[in-house]
């Protein structure tokens, strides 16, 4: 593994690239990566409670059937992983690297539990026991825009500058670029890495050129994009370098995993995922498989348009691969019965698999259950996507027993036999495969995130979610599930919009999680009885309750009128103390955990 003093030389010098500038327009701007002191840190008080309701869960799969290969591959996929880790902090927090600095440097009890905080919540800011995000280390309150933008910039002077510089647009809204102001220090971190990685200069031809120019006549009110590969430079290079290793250590025994390696490689230093992309999509591999890169873009809560770097390294639980992927036939069939029109053409088949986590890093961990990727428009019409469902933490029997819990303190005990981890597991399954269904581009043929910037990612979970629930009554008339099955997946569906605390807006998952509570009462699915304090479920109204929400979110993706989905969210995420309060506090006297820090065998 690397060291972390490595890990915090790649920090620095990536904090050096990218550190915005003082602006007559943005007075706060990000602190330099100084010495932190910890005397300000939050004290035992603050802490324990948090640390009391945090479960530790060690994820340790058997590996007694890889090769010495794979084994060597998965170690060094491991240091790319940590690469990663350090990387994804710093994309959420400037002083994340003076943070992971000063902790490594302290001793003593305090120190161990401020690092478990760190951990837990993957660098300096924390969620509060009442959904509140604090710092609980002396260091800057978060910011929409993390470090991908300047620091505390706003939408509004985004906005004024693209207004001015509409070419800028597609540049300053890519997915793997980061937005500095055109000072000289930010113009000289960025020559000065192209200067260091040669072939970042070849990979990037022109970059060189723009930069100068801008260089020539540096402008702190201007705004400009450096690649990923070259804000990153020192810690994707090295990442490269690492890739190419492991690829190099499975060829033998998995040459379809080793090309997907190397390209993904490639494209971390040219932020094009294409060829990599397309390998891992439609290549068959054999024991092992990687989720890498930077993909997932929820973290950016000013246009949620920006990637935040990720990885999961991941072993294959065939027979319930291939007897997944056997059922999955026939979607054009579902595709065809959803409540929209025009449809689309959807490959009749996918890939999807089960795996076991070896190790997840960065924006991948923190009880990820499923993926869908890739996530580009372009690259999924012309390679489809692959679907990666984690069976080790869906079906891990102590988190099984906290949704339990849950389940039991909201719901009439008429209900609590329903829910079982099998109708999570496919609830999962098909929520993943929604993702694949429906709308994906306006009619007038703009990409969903463009169209509806940071509503996008909220409404295309929300849609996934209701396809997973569209789904199974014609899942139940095929024999897919039987009666106990389709309750247990309607079960899982009423479980996953339940809320402990009320969301806030930059919380895209509980956001529509609460959407769907709301319509679930108003059509009178879901029923609050005050005498008992619980919920109870009129099956009887389950699917036509979900068609009725599903039509209207793929009418809002399709228009892509970014203010009529605000005032969709808006009218759906109301509070009502008497009903949602009374079931979160329900849930929260029940729960004995509401956090989960991972551990991974060594």
């Amino acid at each position: 593994m690397r060291t972390l003093s490595t890990l915090l030389a790649v920090a620095a010098a990536v904090a050096a690239a990218c550190g915005p500038c003082p602006t007559p327009t943005a007075p706060t701007v990000a602190p330099a990566p100084a010495a932190l002191d910890l005397a300000g840190a939050w004290p035992a008080a603050q802490r324990q409670p948090i640390l009391d309701a945090t479960q530790v869960v060690t994820l340790a799969p058997d590996l007694s059937s890889l090769t010495a290969g794979e084994r060597a591959a998965v170690a060094t996929l491991r240091e790319v992983g940590e690469v990663f880790q350090a990387l994804y902090e710093d994309q959420r927090h400037p002083q994340a690297a003076a943070a992971r600095a000063a902790l490594a440097a302290a001793t003593g009890p305090d120190a161990d539990d401020l690092r478990r905080l760190y951990r837990l919540f993957q660098g300096p800011i924390a969620t509060t026991l009442d959904n509140e995000r604090a710092p609980f280390l002396p260091v800057e309150p978060v910011q929409p825009g993390k470090t991908v933008y300047p620091w505390a910039i706003t939408k509004d002077e985004v906005e004024a500058y693209l207004a001015a510089h509409p070419e800028a647009r597609a540049s300053l809204l890519a997915p793997r670029t980061v937005v500095r102001r055109a000072t000289a220090a930010a113009l000289d971190a960025d020559l000065a890495a192209l200067d260091r990685h040669p072939v970042l200069d070849a990979l990037h031809p022109g970059l060189r050129a723009r930069l100068a120019a801008l260089r020539a006549a540096p402008d702190d009110a201007a705004l400009y994009a450096a690649p990923y590969a070259v804000a990153y430079a020192d810690a994707l290079v090295r990442a490269h370098d690492l890739l190419s290793t492991a690829a190099a250590q499975v060829e033998p025994d998995d040459a379809a995993f080793a090309g997907y390696l190397r390209l993904r490689a490639r494209d971390l230093l040219t932020d094009d995922y294409e060829a990599g992309d397309a390998a891992w999509v439609t290549a068959t591999f054999g024991r092992l498989n990687a989720q890498i890169g930077a993909y997932e873009t929820y973290d950016d809560e000013l246009y949620a348009t920006k990637a935040f770097f990720g990885l999961s390294v991941l072993v294959r639980r065939p027979a319930e691969s291939e007897a997944l992927a056997a059922a999955l036939a026939g979607l054009q069939a579902f595709e065809d019965a959803l409540p929209y029109a025009p449809k689309k053409r959807v490959r009749d088949r996918i890939p999807v698999g089960v795996y076991d986590v070896i190790a997840d890093y960065g924006q991948a961990r923190g009880g990820n259950t499923a993926s869908i990727l890739p996530n580009e428009a372009y690259i999924t019409q012309r390679h489809g996507r692959t679907i990666l469902l984690r069976g080790n933490i869906m079906r891990d029997p102590g988190l099984f027993t906290e949704r339990d819990r849950v389940w039991e303190a909201a719901v009439a005990p008429a209900h609590h036999a329903d829910l079982t981890s099998d109708g999570s597991f496919y609830r999962t399954l098909w929520h993943e495969v929604g993702h694949y269904l429906g709308v994906d581009t306006t009619r007038d043929g703009r990409a969903l995130d463009a169209a509806l910037q940071d509503a996008a990612g909220l409404l295309e979970e929300l849609k996934a979610d209701l396809v997973s629930l569209f789904v199974a009554r014609a899942l139940h008339a095929q024999g897919y599930y039987d009666d106990a099955g389709l309750r247990s997946v309607y079960a899982s569906g009423v479980l996953r919009v339940l809320q402990n605390n009320r969301p806030r807006r930059d919380q895209p998952y509980q956001t529509m999680q609460l959407m769907q509570w709301n319509h679930f009462l108003a059509r009178g699915l879901l029923a609050y009885d005050a005498a008992s304090g619980a919920l109870t479920i009129d099956h009887a109204r389950y699917h036509d309750a979900v068609a009725a929400m599903l039509a209207e979110v793929l009418e809002v993706q399709a228009a892509g009128d970014k203010a009529a989905a605000e005032a969709f969210i808006a009218r759906l995420t109301t509070w009502d103390d008497a009903v949602h309060g009374a079931i979160a506090a329900r849930i929260r006297g029940a729960q004995r955990y509401r956090y989960t820090l991972f551990d991974y065998a060594p």
